[in-house]
């Protein structure tokens, strides 16, 4: 399954169309103008893969991969705060365009600091989606708080946003479309995907 980058395809900036009508998950998903996602139980499935010499792999979701590119199309920027340092991560982060990664984290709530004032963007426009304790201060932080099914409880109770799948299965890609749903780009983008034949 290839991951088309609808951003380059588009030859023109959309126009940010209205909104649709919001609940509060998706009142709040309107406001996001950058989407911050942890990647261990998030972005994958949360399980770490070991080979003979110890290197470590990943895997990823394409139907996620696809979701954060879509966003790009709505004008939305995307970042990654981790606690783990992966060269795998870059080569994804780079392969989907993310516009900020930050690996080998500590204090995430420093890097969302960082992140804050490198943007200039509030953090009540922010998102964020995370699955287990060291995300809960930055998520309690953001604006929009999402998580995927499998989450831990705490999180669970905490969040705007619960999607169905387990992290690493699709759970990004629901919370790419509801901003893009909030935001009032879903159509537009589905419609070009179609080739106008929405």
């Amino acid at each position: 399954m290839s991951e088309h980058d609808p951003a380059a395809t588009l030859h023109t900036p959309i126009a940010r169309p209205v909104a649709e009508p919001a609940t509060d998950a998706s009142g709040r998903a309107a406001r996001v103008q950058l989407m911050i996602f942890d990647v261990d139980g998030v972005l994958t499935d949360g399980r770490l893969y070991f080979g003979p010499q110890g290197e470590m792999l990943k895997a990823f979701d394409t139907l996620d991969g696809h979701g954060v590119k879509l966003l790009r199309g709505a004008g939305v920027q995307t970042a990654i705060i981790t606690g783990r340092s992966s060269q795998i991560v870059a080569s994804r982060a780079r392969e989907l365009a993310i516009d900020h990664v930050f690996q080998g984290v500590h204090d995430k709530t420093a890097a969302f600091a960082e992140l804050l004032a490198a943007t200039g963007i509030a953090a009540a426009d922010t998102g964020y989606m995370g699955d287990d304790w060291p995300d809960l201060a930055v998520m309690l932080k953001a604006g929009f708080a999402a998580v995927p099914a499998n989450a831990h409880v705490e999180l669970l109770r905490r969040a705007h946003f619960v999607a169905s799948a387990r992290g690493g299965y699709g759970a990004v890609r629901e919370v790419c479309d509801l901003i893009l749903r909030a935001r009032g780009y879903y159509d537009v983008l589905l419609d070009h995907a179609c080739g106008g034949a929405a």
